[in-house]
């Protein structure tokens, strides 16, 4: 009787079974397939000898990170970025994301759309759109806003100080979009009850926004956070090599880890260096990702992903 039951438990959710089936192809050869090939980060390795034929060098080629003179200028780049994309990059994406959901508009579709557009266009074409802005002779802001008030021309591509402003900025215009997705559909799934019954009690839209719309959303906004706090020592590669245009004055605050090791990987040709620089980014982000859930767990374990 209970092999019966279970066959017909099993049979009910097939079509579930049958929908994992690409989630799940996905995970094993792009996440799991690849994680013999970490050995390459202790190796010197050579391709002549293949992976396991290349002779061990222990954690040698991890000193690359650490030893070098630029070691606190990428580390320090690497995080304070992703700490500025992940608060306002989060509390944009809540604010479109409650202003869309709010929206009666008939354009509603076409402007969640057009948000969304930004983050579909390749890193490429966005940084050929900051340089139309930027450049010294013919850029946007030079030849029209600064020669409208008398202003000098600004060398954008020298200039550090600018940098960090236009690289949140861009950020921000590229991402936002796609990240309040998940917030908009969440919104959209609150029962209308509890803001019916805060309008016959008198509360205005920003009560309803401060008393249930956000803590409503604190769960999503706590794994939405965890998973980039996971991240943090990641950067994406777009943003800062290609928008900056690859200039060398810029490096002191548009260098990170990933391209450092990007520079170095064309100039050494060395392959451990850049597996070693993997695998320090995953180890770091697979412990903050435990330490900030055991922080949020002491905290509110109602909102911890485990």
């Amino acid at each position: 009787m209970r092999e019966k039951v279970t066959l017909k438990k099993i049979k009910k959710y097939i079509p579930l079974y049958v929908m994992m089936i690409p989630g799940l192809a996905y995970l094993i050869i792009n996440n799991y397939m690849p994680m013999p090939g970490l050995v390459i980060a202790f190796k010197n390795y050579s391709a002549k000898k293949g992976i396991y034929g290349s002779p061990w060098c222990g954690f040698a080629n991890f000193k690359y990170l650490f030893v070098t003179e630029d070691a606190w200028i990428i580390t320090r780049n690497t995080i304070l970025y992703n700490v500025a994309f992940i608060i306002i990059n989060t509390f944009l994406s809540i604010a479109v994301a409650i202003i869309l959901s709010e929206l009666t508009s008939r354009f509603k579709k076409f402007y969640q759309s057009a948000i969304l557009l930004p983050h579909l266009l390749s890193t490429v074409i966005i940084a050929y759109l900051v340089y139309g802005f930027l450049c010294v002779d013919t850029g946007f802001i030079n030849t029209s806003i600064l020669a409208a008030f008398g202003k000098e021309p600004i060398m954008w591509y020298t200039e550090t100080k600018y940098w960090p402003f236009i690289l949140i900025f861009v950020s921000a215009w590229k991402s936002v979009g796609y990240s309040c997705i998940v917030y908009l559909a969440t919104i959209l799934g609150f029962d209308r009850a509890y803001y019916e019954a805060a309008i016959i009690d008198g509360c205005n839209k920003m009560q309803q926004i401060t008393k249930i719309t956000i803590p409503m959303l604190k769960p999503t906004i706590i794994m939405l956070t965890l998973m980039s706090v996971g991240r943090i020592f990641y950067s994406d590669f777009g943003l800062f090599y290609q928008v900056p245009m690859n200039s060398g004055q810029l490096y002191p605050v548009t260098q990170t880890i990933d391209t450092y090791v990007f520079r170095g990987l064309l100039q050494l040709g060395n392959v451990s260096m850049s597996s070693a620089a993997g695998v320090y980014q995953s180890l770091i982000g697979f412990v903050l990702v435990l330490g900030a859930n055991l922080a949020v767990r002491k905290i509110d374990p109602e909102s911890a992903l485990f």
